[in-house]
This record gives C-alpha cells, sequence and structure tokens, in this order.
C-alpha cells in the first residue's frame, strides 16, 4: 500500500505541469488513506506568511475556518508555524496530554474538539530551510511510529519535489512566452527599420499580457515635453485621441521624475504616496494604483520613456521589472534603427550626389583611355577581364568608404541574386571574422585554395550565398595604404597561380590609377566649383559691407540688402529677416514672391526660426510636410498656409544672446548646401554687426546727450555758486544796515519808553500844583497826547527792532556742518522744540501732534541746523494758525487743534509735509508769501521774513523745493522736498 501511494503521488507530479495544486491535493489525500488519518493539511509559507493550504477531512477544515490561515505566521505560537521556523518534525502522540511547550497553541483545541487525538507535523524542506508543513489528524489514540514519520518526511520530501517541478515549469512556460515575445518584437523591429510604431504596438501589445498590467505606455520626449506614441490596455490598443504634449515638470509628474533622473521609477503603491496633478487626473480616469517608468537613452539622453501601470498595487517584482526593462531596450533598438536607417539614407542621398560628380577615368588598355570618366565601367571592365584571365567564377572590386568596402565592379556571370546580395552586402573594413580585413591591415595578398577551412560566420554568409570555395583577395595600395580590394572566387578548390596573381596585380595598380584619376578630377571640379561660390560670396557679401557702411543710423537698408542677397546667392525662393519683438519673432525685412501674410509669430519650437532662436543653432528641414517632422507644427502650418516646402533657419547672435532669425524657402523640395547655409550664417553675422551699429550709434546720441546735461547742471550749479555769491554779499550788506539801524533804534526805543516815564512824573507835579481848571484839563489833553504818540513811537519801534533782528537773521551765512542725517530724528526734534517752546510763551497753549514717518525715509545731506530752522518755522506757523482758528471758534467745542508731521522716501529724494488745521492762508497771499517782509499777521505779531528764510535755506542753499496747499478756514500744508545727494555748493568757508 506504502508503494501504491508513493506511486500515485510521484503519478500526480509527473502530470501536473506548472499546476502545483493538483499533486499536494493528491499528497493530502494519499496520506489521508495511507495513514488512516481523518484529516490531512499541507500549508505553504512565503517569508513569515503561510500563503497556500490544502485540507482534507473535516478536522482540518474546521481548524481553518476557526484560525484562518491570516492568523498563522512562521515562528508564532502554532503548529505549523513552529514547524516551518524551528525545521523539525513535531509529534504530539496524545492532544488530551500536551507538552507544555504546545499548551498555548491555539489550533490544538479546535482539533481535539473535532476528534482528533494524535497530531504530526512534519516540514517540506527545500535547500535545508523549511517552506511548509504537512499535518496528519489521527481521530484515535495511535501514535505514529517511527517508520510512520519517516515514511511523513519521505512523502513530505515529494511534496517539495512537486513545489519544484511546477515552479521550474511556470519559469520555463514564462521563459518560453519572455523568449517567443522577444522574438516577435524583433522579428517585428527587423521587418520595420523605416518605422518604429509597430515595435511600439507589439511593444505594448506584449508587455500587457506578460506583465499582467492594464495599461501600457510608450512615450516620445524632447527637452520640454514628452507626449504619447502609442498606449495599450486589456481590450487593445487605445486611440490617441485628446493626448496633449505634457510639461517635463518633475513636481506636476512621474514621468517628468524618470526623464530627468535618467533612471528607471517605480512606484508599486500610489495610494501611499501624494500623486501630481498628472497621476491624480491618471488616477481618476483609469483607477491606476501602481506604476513602473523606464527612461529610453541614447547618449545618455533621454529620448523617451516606456510606462507600464496596474489597477493593483505592488504589482511588479523583480522579474517584472527585469522583462520591462528588456522591452525599453527593444523599443530603444526600434528607435535606433530608425535613425540609422534615416542616417543612411541620408548618407546614400550625398554619395549619389557626388557620384554624379565624378566620372571614371581609365579602362584596362582601351577601355581606361575611352572611359576615362566612367570609374564605374572602369571597375566592371577591370573585373569583367580579371575574371576571364583568370578562370574566375566571380570577381568583385571593392572601394573602402568609410568603414566598409563597398562592391563597385564585378562580373557579368553572376545571377541577379548573387548581383543583389553584392551591392546590398558591404563588408567591414575592421572585422577581424573577415579575410579581408587582414588583406588591408597587412596590405599583403592572401591566396587561399580551399575557403572551407575559414569557418567564420561572416565567411560562411558569402560563400553560402556566392558558393565560391577558393578565393585570391589582392589589395589596392595608394602611398602605402590600401584603399579597396580585388576579391576572385572560384567554385572549385585551388590556389590561383603566380601569373594570374601577378596579372590581378597589375589589374590593382590600373584600378588606383582610374580611381585616383577620378579623384583628382573630382577635386578640380570641386574646387572650380567652390572658387565660382567662392567669388558669388564674396560679392554678395561686399555689396551687403558696403550697405554697412553707407547706413550707420539705418538697420532697414542693411537688412534688405541682405535678403536680396542671401535669396539670390543661395538660389532661394525668398530671404526674411525676423528680429525679437518681446515674445515674437517680427518680419523686418522680406525679399521673393512667397507670401509672408503675417507681421510676427510667437517664438517656440514648433517652427524652424524659433527653434534656431531657442536652440541658437541653424535649423534645416528638407520638406516641412514630411510626417517625420511632425514637432514643426506651426513650421507646417506656415507651409500649407503660403506655400514653401524647404526651409533653413539660422539665428542672430550677440554676446551668445539670440536677437533674431534669417528665413531662406523653396517651394518645392530641395535642400541647401552646406556651403549655403554657412553663407547664410556669415549674412546673419553681418546682420547683427549692422544691428550693432545702430545700436551703438544711439548709444552715442544718448552719451552725447548725457553730457550735454552734464554740462547743464554744471552751468547750473556755477549759477548757483554765483547766486549764493550774491546772497552772501548781499546779506553782509543788509547785516550792515541793520547794524547801522539798530543804534539809533535803540536810542529811539529807550528814550520813548523814559518819556512815558517822564510825562508820568509831570502829571504827578502839575497835580500839585494849583491851577485854573481849564489850564488843568489843557494840560492833561497835552500829557495825554504826549503819551499816546510816545506809546506809538515805542510800540513801531519795537516791531522796527524785530525786523532789524530777523534781517541779522536772514542775512546770517549758512551755519554748521554739511553732512548726512536722519531725517526723522530731524522732524521729530522740531516738532519737540516747537511745542516746548509755544508752551513756554502761552502755559494754556494746547495742540494734538501727529507723526507718520516712513521707516525707510533714511539719511539726507543737509545742513542740519539750517533744517531745523525751517521746521520750527513752519511748525510754529501752525501752532499760530492753530490758535487764532480756535479763539475764532471759541463757540465750536468740537474744534481741536492739530498739528501733522509726515516723511515719504520717493529714490533719491525725501519729502516733508508739516500740516495744519488752521485758519488756512487766502487766495490773494498765497502767491506771496514767500516774498521778504510780507505777512498775514496783524502789525507787531510778524515781519515777513520766517517764509522768506526758509525759502532761501531749502531751495538756494540745499536745491529742494518748497510748496504750499491750503484751503482758507479748513487746513495749510508745506511740502518741503529735499535731495538725498545734495549737489549745490557748501557756505563759503566751510571745511570740505
Amino acid at each position: 500500500m506504502q508503494q501504491q501511494a508513493s506511486a500515485e503521488i510521484l503519478r500526480a507530479i509527473a502530470e501536473a505541469g506548472g499546476d502545483v495544486a493538483r499533486p499536494l491535493q493528491q499528497i493530502a489525500e494519499t496520506m489521508a488513506r495511507l495513514f488512516a488519518a481523518p484529516s490531512v493539511s499541507v500549508q505553504l509559507a512565503e517569508g513569515r506568511e503561510f500563503t497556500r493550504e490544502y485540507r482534507v477531512g473535516s478536522i482540518a477544515r474546521r481548524i481553518g475556518s476557526a484560525y484562518p490561515r491570516s492568523n498563522i505566521k512562521v515562528g508564532g505560537r502554532n503548529l505549523p508555524g513552529t514547524v516551518v521556523a524551528e525545521n523539525r518534525q513535531i509529534h504530539i502522540p496524545d492532544l488530551d496530554h500536551l507538552d507544555p511547550f504546545m499548551a498555548d497553541f491555539p489550533g490544538l483545541p479546535h482539533a481535539r474538539a473535532g476528534g482528533a487525538r494524535t497530531v504530526c507535523g512534519t516540514p517540506l524542506r527545500r535547500e535545508a530551510g523549511a517552506i511548509g508543513a504537512l499535518i496528519v489528524f489521527r481521530d484515535q489514540l495511535l501514535p505514529f511510529t517511527d517508520e510512520e514519520l519517516a515514511l511523513l518526511q519521505s512523502v513530505a520530501d515529494q511534496a517539495v519535489i512537486a513545489i519544484e517541478n511546477a515552479r521550474l515549469f511556470n519559469e520555463r512556460r514564462e521563459a518560453l512566452e519572455r523568449q517567443t515575445a522577444t522574438s516577435e518584437i524583433l522579428r517585428v523591429i527587423s521587418q520595420s527599420p523605416t518605422d518604429a510604431q509597430p515595435v511600439f504596438d507589439v511593444i505594448a501589445q506584449t508587455a500587457i499580457r506578460l506583465l499582467g498590467c492594464n495599461r501600457a505606455f510608450i512615450q516620445r520626449c524632447d527637452d520640454e515635453c514628452f507626449w504619447t506614441v502609442t498606449w495599450w490596455g486589456v481590450e487593445g490598443r487605445l486611440p490617441l485621441v485628446d493626448m496633449p504634449r505634457v510639461k517635463i515638470d518633475p513636481a506636476a509628474n512621474f514621468p517628468s521624475r524618470a526623464i530627468l533622473q535618467k533612471q528607471t521609477v517605480h512606484l508599486p503603491d500610489w495610494s501611499l504616496i501624494e500623486l501630481p496633478p498628472h497621476e491624480r487626473m491618471i488616477q481618476q480616469k483609469l483607477g491606476l494604483q501602481t506604476a513602473l517608468f523606464m527612461p529610453l537613452l541614447r547618449d545618455n539622453k533621454c529620448i523617451g520613456l516606456l510606462s507600464v501601470a496596474g489597477t493593483r498595487p505592488n504589482l511588479f517584482g523583480d522579474k517584472e521589472i527585469a522583462l520591462a526593462e528588456s522591452f525599453r531596450d527593444q523599443a530603444l533598438i526600434a528607435i535606433e534603427n530608425v535613425r540609422l536607417f534615416e542616417e543612411v539614407q541620408a548618407k546614400a542621398h550625398d554619395l549619389a550626389e557626388a557620384l554624379q560628380q565624378q566620372t571614371a577615368t581609365a579602362d584596362v588598355l582601351k577601355v581606361i583611355s575611352r572611359s576615362a570618366f566612367d570609374l564605374d565601367a572602369v571597375m566592371h571592365t577591370l573585373a569583367r577581364s580579371a575574371a576571364e584571365l583568370c578562370a574566375a567564377s566571380l570577381c568583385g572590386l571593392y572601394i573602402r568608404e568609410g568603414d566598409f568596402l563597398v562592391c563597385r565592379g564585378h562580373t557579368a556571370a553572376i545571377s541577379t541574386e548573387q548581383e543583389d546580395f553584392v551591392r546590398r552586402t558591404p563588408i567591414p573594413a575592421h572585422d577581424p571574422k573577415f579575410a579581408t580585413t587582414r588583406v588591408m591591415t597587412s596590405g599583403e595578398i592572401a591566396n587561399i585554395g580551399d575557403f572551407k577551412s575559414d569557418r567564420s560566420v561572416a565567411t560562411q554568409v558569402f560563400r553560402e550565398q556566392l558558393g565560391f570555395k577558393s578565393l585570391l583577395i589582392v589589395p589596392l595600395m595608394r602611398s602605402g595604404q590600401a584603399i579597396g580590394l580585388f576579391i576572385l572566387g572560384r567554385d572549385r578548390v585551388g590556389q590561383f597561380s603566380p601569373r594570374q596573381v601577378e596579372l590581378v596585380q597589375t589589374f590593382a595598380d590600373q584600378a588606383v590609377i582610374a580611381i585616383e584619376n577620378a579623384r583628382l578630377l573630382d577635386e578640380i571640379q570641386a574646387k572650380t566649383r567652390d572658387l565660382t561660390e567662392a567669388l558669388t560670396y564674396q560679392t554678395g557679401s561686399a555689396n551687403i559691407l558696403n550697405v554697412i557702411a553707407s547706413s550707420p543710423t539705418d538697420v532697414a537698408p542693411v537688412l534688405k540688402a541682405i535678403v536680396d542677397s542671401a535669396c539670390e546667392v543661395c538660389e532661394a525662393y525668398d530671404a526674411a529677416v525676423l528680429l525679437r519683438d518681446g515674445d515674437d519673432l517680427r518680419f523686418s525685412a522680406h525679399h521673393g514672391p512667397i507670401p509672408i501674410g503675417l507681421d510676427k509669430w510667437p517664438i517656440n519650437r514648433r517652427w524652424t526660426a524659433g527653434r534656431a532662436f531657442i536652440d541658437q543653432q541653424p535649423v534645416h528641414i528638407e520638406d516641412l510636410r514630411d510626417d517625420s517632422h511632425a514637432d514643426f507644427s506651426d513650421g507646417r502650418e506656415l507651409s500649407l498656409r503660403m506655400g514653401h516646402r524647404t526651409i533653413v533657419s539660422v539665428p542672430l547672435l550677440r554676446d551668445k544672446e539670440s536677437i533674431g532669425a534669417i528665413v531662406l524657402r523653396r517651394i518645392e523640395v530641395h535642400p541647401f548646401t552646406d556651403k549655403q547655409i554657412a553663407l547664410l550664417q556669415t549674412f546673419a553675422d553681418q546682420a547683427v554687426i549692422a544691428l550693432g551699429n545702430v545700436r551703438l550709434f544711439e548709444e552715442v546720441q544718448a552719451k552725447t546727450r548725457e553730457l550735454e546735461q552734464s554740462l547743464e547742471d554744471l552751468r547750473t550749479a556755477q549759477d548757483r555758486l554765483v547766486q549764493t555769491e550774491k546772497l552772501a554779499s548781499l546779506g553782509q550788506l543788509t547785516a550792515g544796515i541793520a547794524h547801522e539801524i539798530k543804534n539809533p533804534l535803540n536810542f529811539v526805543n529807550n528814550f520813548s519808553a523814559l518819556s512815558l516815564d517822564l510825562a508820568d512824573e509831570l502829571n504827578d507835579i502839575l497835580a500839585q500844583a494849583g491851577l485854573a481848571e481849564q489850564l488843568r484839563k489843557d494840560i492833561d489833553e497835552l500829557t495825554g497826547m504826549l503819551k499816546d504818540n510816545l506809546s506809538k513811537i515805542l510800540r513801531h519801534g519795537k516791531r522796527a527792532d524785530s525786523i532789524v533782528k530777523n534781517m541779522l537773521l536772514h542775512s546770517r551765512e549758512g551755519s554748521g556742518e554739511h553732512r548726512p542725517a536722519d531725517i526723522n530724528a530731524l522732524v521729530d526734534e522740531s516738532l519737540n522744540l516747537a511745542y516746548h517752546g509755544a508752551r513756554a510763551e502761552n502755559s494754556e497753549f494746547e495742540v494734538t501732534l501727529q507723526r507718520d514717518f516712513d521707516p525707510v525715509a533714511g539719511m539726507v545731506e543737509v545742513f542740519p541746523q539750517e533744517i531745523t530752522r525751517v521746521l520750527l518755522n513752519l511748525i510754529s506757523n501752525g501752532f499760530y494758525a492753530v490758535s487764532k482758528r480756535k479763539a475764532a471758534a471759541s463757540g465750536a467745542a468740537d474744534f481741536e487743534p492739530l498739528v501733522t508731521a509726515t516723511t515719504r522716501a520717493q529714490g533719491d529724494q525725501v519729502e516733508i509735509r508739516i500740516r495744519d488745521n488752521g485758519t488756512g492762508i487766502p487766495p490773494e497771499a498765497r502767491e506771496k508769501i514767500f516774498n521778504p517782509f510780507f505777512t498775514t499777521k496783524p502789525a507787531g505779531e510778524g515781519t515777513g521774513l520766517g517764509l522768506s528764510m526758509s525759502h532761501d535755506i531749502i531751495v538756494k542753499q540745499h536745491g529742494g523745493s518748497i510748496a504750499v496747499e491750503t484751503e482758507p478756514g479748513v487746513f495749510t500744508e508745506f511740502i518741503v522736498t529735499l535731495r538725498r545727494k545734495s549737489t549745490v555748493q557748501k557756505s563759503a568757508g566751510e571745511t570740505r
């Protein structure tokens, strides 16, 4: 029975294939039958988790229901976890008498409740570790014997074999699927050398199938944006509608991070991270939860992305990532194939053009002289003659072109298939697998009698295609270097004779002569063309330089000359110069029949002029309407609108900065040559020179205007100096006059006061004398008139004394040091001084002081003492005005006297405002308030010199300004403006 059970298990393992469930279920059932066990369970673990289980019988199912797999941990307090963790067999003979070590195992009470009495747990071992447990339950007290325990371990090992077989089978199946997918992709790559789109489609489709993802994207990118070229879902290829170009911004989307980091970006669970706006939108639309972004790198530059995503988190493991990256590499191969194909096509085009300009020059004997300008005819004649004279089945004459040897002449006896193979299969010049490489390197002849001895893959390919068995390779030598090969093959074994070898050497020398003649002729023709072009180009450049010399102030004639010459010399239908105008390029000059139809166009990479401007490199497009230039969407729109096909744009560069572009266009598809593009760059440099000349001329003009302004400022300063000297002289004169007046004025004032006292004394004396009543009345009347006259004399004398004092103050020269001062501090100090001075004169004086100082008013170069004098005068005037208004409005209890001081920084100036809500200034007095001796105050209360003196200090001494704004009965505000850097002359005698 044991052998039968083993056979059943082995048969189940053999028939399982990649399905591990069937043999494990079979093992559980067999164990139940073999050991008379009502229940058996097989549990598999990965890490600390039990991931799969196979149960037979009610006891095992009862335990699984009461104690689910999610509660069982490897190394935990449970029987399967302990078996796996300790990698040992655990035998429990009697569940009613448990070992204290297992007394808290939660599954054992459920097993006993289900009827189990004896239990054994056996580890499933792989590579000295346990990957699962086989648990057998008996419903009677029947401990397992040693033989049974050994058998259980043997069965457990067979279970591991089943698991390993399934794993290996699945890995082989996955490898086969991946190999098949890779083969399919490579087949599509080989069938699409000119178009990567089919490859992109099959890669995305295969990624969906093999990776089990929900979406696969292939995207291309440039320096600014990325865009989708194909995307697939489980339902198939999806349409590329509403798929805009997305800005490369790592903060806004995940693909940008892979593009900039140039590394695979794996985001296994989107629910654990903050999604950028782009991915948040995709998640809302498609329900994606995980993604893998793989950059396509060429020369360490990202040119695109392969991205796969799924709706289930943690979808991609290491194997899936490796497979996806192989798909990424295949996509890059497809892109490279297309690029290389395009390069080969371009090179083939260049070679075809060069061949049109070449002429062959030699033939064997008569043919060389007769076909001096037909190199191909000479090469074919040499090959046919060599094959005929040397009895060769085929002969090829190869010439080195770059890294390859290209057949330029062959025998006419070969088949069409062989001729096609020879023409489309160049021989690598440096590949050591070819015998030709050894000949090219050493310059020695190779005479191979039996070519079967060469087992290289490359040789086998040529031998199978052309059928030769022996080979003669003779180098074409020029100046000690091999420039080509004469290759002769036979379909029989045997070396070529010495005479035949010598003959082929002669033909090789003649081939070198023909090649050299053709080369020299080509050089002569090229030189002639170069000289002709150079003369034409020089003439065009000279014309432009003449216009530049004659138009130093106007760029328009130069630009017109440039477009005229460029259009003519470069054989273009039209030419245009575009200059930068903000974010646009404006068409500034044009010549030719193709219409422009617009004034300007935005600067971007979607048209040639914009891209040339941004990249600072020429942009040449052979056909704007070709689908390969879809990234020039604006250029294609302009092409359809204006009718041109071929275009070249060259940037105008000044100090490594783009300032415009020159554009040449052709209606037909006719590419411009490199020389024409180089000449256009010369024209661009000349346009920059012309623009620079105009700019320099304008700068000179501006500098001239600045010098004129400086001269005017100097004259103004001189005038101020003269005025200062005049004021100083006038001040000295005024001071002298005031001093002269002061002495007699003091005499008048003093004697007037004394006379008043004497009059009073006279009245007292006369009052004691006995006088007639009428006489006394006459005397009292006369003494009264005398006292009244003396009082008027005294009052006007004091007013004259005040005028003299103010004249002395007004005439005094500027005092103090001219230095930087904190303007806020000066104003604040003046407010305090004026207020305390007013309170000292009148203890009942009350006024509200309001300060509004600009914290950045800063420092100003002034005479601080003089500015303080001005501020005291203006503030005192404000106090006087609010006092008068308060006295006049004694009945209005709501009037509150207010004086406000404000400072404001205004660039290189500072503004000071002193405002009061007093009586204001009448309109007829406003224009006169700064005149000397003019005052609106009553006689005896003002001299009319305060504001005049303030005006002179601010305007004449400091070069500033003072103005007044007022409304009678409402307010008066004086505005003082000072320069931060004073330009006026310092006072005479001041230390500099």
